[in-house]
């Protein structure tokens, strides 16, 4: 009989995986030649009072699905809106192996996707990057905090601005909290080098009109075909990263909406495969918009790093001496 799998809770995952490895852990993947379109679809089920999603995937020696439970009413209970359980199994035996944290996952894994799509776009430019923030939950900190360990000295942040729709202390050094809609919000917009969206909106958040051309937008916060943080103005004018076109297609309302309005196409669309693996090169002069909707095989490839460095910690003491 098997032992029962070791749960890791989020203090734990976030001990286990730094950013800069986890953001190596999608790269990673695709570098091996990992083929997002055989990825399972993730489903979701409706519950009484909210939603299940389901996201299973395999790759290679690892299996894994997260459970994702979302109750639009949980802030009111004080209660978390996203919570949830990754489980990861042996490919081979299927036998469980950890259990895991899935809003925790889920924070680590976002942003790690966010900056493997968009690393070589934000090491174009040398010069002091400006960040907006649009969202101040999970998201949008773990984004803030994935950014600076993947820059690290190669790239100095001058100035984060987070824009909120009603502004609040901010436990983040240094960083402006302004109000969405503000004229300072505009001037950030205007100024930032990078903008990130992860809000729980469903029409854009700002005009697109001063958005600086060699710009990266990343936007994170819709997985919905009629939801969208980005106007179809940046769309049209931009390059268009997604992680699997026929997953933006079905999900994503940014792309979907863009689309149905005549200023995209999908031909037009770059795979974050592409841009990482080298066969696609980004231009100089023109925004570059990633758009994530999340797809299960980011959570496996976290996890499976997760579990390997685990397995290299336990067996470290015997190594070491062999």
């Amino acid at each position: 009989m098997s032992a029962a799998p070791r749960y890791l809770d989020t203090a734990a995952l976030y001990a286990a995986i730094s950013p800069v490895e986890a953001v190596g852990a999608i790269q990673d993947a695709l570098l091996a030649g990992f083929d997002t379109g055989t990825d399972h679809v993730r489903s979701t089920e409706k519950l009484t009072q909210g939603d299940f999603l389901l996201m299973p995937s395999e790759v290679g020696p690892y299996a894994g699905i997260k459970i994702i439970t979302i109750s639009p009413e949980n802030p009111g209970r004080g209660l978390a809106r996203i919570q949830g359980l990754y489980v990861l199994f042996d490919s081979e035996t299927l036998t469980p192996q950890l259990l895991m944290e899935g809003a925790a996952l889920s924070n680590i894994r976002t942003p790690a996707v966010s900056l493997a799509a968009t690393e070589d776009a934000l090491l174009r430019a040398t010069e002091p990057l400006n960040v907006v923030v649009f969202g101040a939950g999970p998201q949008g900190i773990d984004h803030l905090a994935t950014l600076k360990a993947v820059l690290g000295s190669r790239r100095h942040i001058s100035s984060v601005t987070f824009v909120v729709r009603t502004p609040r202390p901010i436990d983040v050094a240094e960083a402006a909290v302004v109000a969405a809609g503000s004229a300072d919000a505009e001037a950030a917009v205007a100024e930032a080098g990078l903008i990130i969206c992860a809000t729980t909106a469903r029409t854009p958040l700002f005009d697109s009109a001063a958005v600086r051309d060699d710009a990266v937008v990343i936007a994170v916060g819709s997985h919905e075909p009629d939801a969208r943080e980005l106007d179809s103005a940046l769309m049209a004018r931009a390059q268009v990263i997604v992680e699997d076109v026929p997953t933006a297609l079905r999900e994503s309302g940014d792309v979907i909406l863009a689309i149905e309005e005549g200023v995209l196409s999908a031909e037009r669309l770059l795979t974050m495969s592409d841009v990482i693996c080298g066969r696609t090169e980004l231009e100089a002069d023109r925004p570059v918009v990633f758009k994530s909707s999340g797809m299960s095989w980011e959570d496996l490839a976290v996890a499976s790093a997760i579990s390997r460095a685990m397995s290299l910690t336990n067996d470290g003491g015997s190594a070491a001496n062999d």
